[in-house]
């Protein structure tokens, strides 16, 4: 090997004894490995320009690679997820908000109106709107509650109990006047999220020429009223188009005829601010206001009925009552009168908890509409039905007679008459025009040589007067009568059907229920002369933008 001049690690070490040759310890490592061998320039050469090489094209590859995923990267981004960014960005800026439409309005039979919209204000939050930070979201809850006078627990439930709608407008107090509007509007001008919205509540009055006149309190269960929708109804017809905010008819006509009077809502494009605030309108649709409704109901008719029955409550001592006046022509509703009755107004807008309290907690319930919802033994109103059947089945004919002494003695029981002494010789005509017990208790039940129709035949021909089943009126709450049978005792009861049980129901009386709607309905079908009639309180529907009218046909 080749001698080479000796490098030293330290040009001038402390001590000789200390320095080292450090080209020659390698040189000696070299030559000791007894492997090593003399290697060629050229080949070393070669070597190290191949390792060069393989360095530098493994970079350009991972550069263009890194390179390509950028550029197919941003393309992505830009051709196929632009929109959705797009969208996005603009969302943050921009809210499509919905514009409610007039709700049609209900009207008497001789078109007087009965109800009224009237402008009104409510303080609504939208959650999306509110700070992502605990602490900022809590202090902003603290002012809207400081503003309004509500409870922040009340506001945070609220906020809770709407949580799958955060884009939505969340009502937080409801009704207010334009002056706590206004003000509560100024002050919240820099608190997100926060708005005033304004909408419209219903009036329930008569409405003249020269002024209005409060209804009589039983229209209130035949208009019924408005309310704010439940999470459980949201959550059903929030495809369907309603919203938090809304308001939807929850008994009566309101109800029922819900989507003729709703109307469809227009929508208007606006840009917020970082607020959520409306800083200006980009687009608008109209909105299309809904039907009017139009009644069969008489308001004087109404009143009158109203009147009368109430004075004979008072007269008679007692608290609660209900009747019905129809039309047997076509089943149409000139008077519906449940009493006691509530007042609607009470509702709109929001009733406040004492006084739905102090309705829910009246013992004669004057929420309940006992003329559809209540079903009550017939009584003697349901006599002229067993004659018929009688009539009917050949049992007796116009000119038969039974002799009413005063009742029925059957073993240990009797079964009387109303008048003592009886109504001596009966015929049919005279047993509905006297309400001769006895006569309906020998056609019902038999009595000596007499065999009556027994409580099959009897039940048989109530159901064709449809006693057991809904009418299908156009008011909600409808429910069906029951007719009592011999299974249906034994089961129940655990006792078997006696003939006493027959004479009872022969009169209205035992277990026979039925309903002051289908008593009336089962009158007007003797009084037309057969005919059954689906009784009903709209006759029409009137659309406000065309005037085009749509007759509801009776069936």
């Amino acid at each position: 090997m080749p001698e080479q001049k000796e490098k030293q690690l330290f040009p001038s070490p402390l001590d000789e004894s200390l320095s080292v040759s450090v080209m020659e310890d390698i040189l000696w490592i070299e030559n000791a490995h007894p492997t090593s061998r003399d290697v060629p320039t050229d080949m070393k050469g070669f070597v190290s320009n191949g390792i060069h090489a393989r360095r530098i094209y493994t970079f350009i590859i991972i550069v263009s690679v890194t390179f390509l995923f950028l550029i197919f990267r941003v393309g992505y981004l830009q051709v196929v997820q632009g929109v959705v960014y797009r969208e996005a960005a603009e969302g943050n800026r921009q809210r499509s908000l919905p514009i409610p439409s007039e709700r049609g309005l209900i009207f008497d039979s001789n078109t007087i109106q009965l109800t009224k919209n009237v402008p009104n204000f409510s303080l609504a939050l939208v959650p999306q709107d509110l700070p992502r930070n605990k602490e900022e979201r809590k202090q902003v809850i603290a002012r809207v509650a400081l503003l309004t006078n509500t409870p922040i627990e009340n506001i945070t439930e609220t906020i809770e109990k709407y949580g799958s709608y955060s884009y939505e407008s969340i009502i937080i107090q409801d009704d207010l006047d334009y002056d706590t509007a206004m003000n509560i509007y100024i002050a919240a001008a820099d608190i997100p999220g926060i708005h005033i919205q304004r909408g419209s509540k219903r009036l329930y009055i008569e409405e003249t020429s020269e002024k209005e006149l409060a209804l009589p309190s039983s229209m209130s269960h035949v208009l019924g009223y408005q309310g704010k929708l439940s999470p459980e109804e949201l959550d059903t017809l929030y495809d369907a188009g309603y919203l938090p905010s809304d308001t939807i008819g929850k008994t009566g006509i309101e109800k029922t005829y819900e989507t003729f009077l709703r109307g469809t809502y227009g929508t208007k494009q606006i840009e917020v601010d970082s607020f959520g605030k409306e800083q200006k309108i980009l687009s608008e649709d109209p909105p299309f206001p809904g039907s009017h409704v139009v009644l069969s109901i008489d308001i004087h008719v109404q009143k009158a009925l109203e009147h009368f029955l109430q004075k004979a409550l008072t007269t008679g001592g007692f608290s609660r009552a209900s009747a019905v006046a129809m039309d047997p022509r076509d089943g149409s509703l000139r008077a519906l009168v449940s009493l006691p009755s509530f007042d609607s107004n009470d509702f709109s807008g929001g009733i406040d908890t004492k006084t739905y309290q102090g309705y829910i907690s009246d013992d004669n319930q004057p929420l309940f509409n006992r003329a559809i919802s209540g079903a009550f033994p017939a009584g003697s109103s349901i006599k002229p039905a067993f004659a018929a059947a009688a009539l009917q089945e050949g049992l007796i004919t116009p000119n038969s007679t039974f002799l009413s002494t005063g009742g029925l003695a059957v073993g240990q029981w009797f079964f009387p008459d109303w008048q003592a002494g009886g109504h001596g010789v009966t015929n049919v005509r005279r047993s509905i025009a006297w309400s001769v017990n006895t006569f309906y208790y020998y056609i019902g039940g038999g009595f000596g040589d007499v065999v009556g129709m027994g409580v099959e035949k009897m039940m048989e021909y109530l159901r064709y007067f449809y006693f057991d089943t809904k009418l299908g009126i156009d008011l909600p709450g409808e429910v069906a009568g029951f007719l009592p049978s011999k299974e249906w005792k034994e089961e129940t009861k655990g006792e078997r059907w006696y003939v006493g049980d027959t004479y009872n129901v022969s009169i209205g009386q035992g277990d026979i229920l039925v309903t002051p709607l289908q008593i009336t309905s089962y009158i007007a079908t003797v009084a037309n002369g057969g005919t059954i009639f689906k009784p009903h309180v709209v006759t029409k529907t009137i659309d406000i933008t065309t005037g085009e009218e749509h007759p509801i046909p009776s069936e």
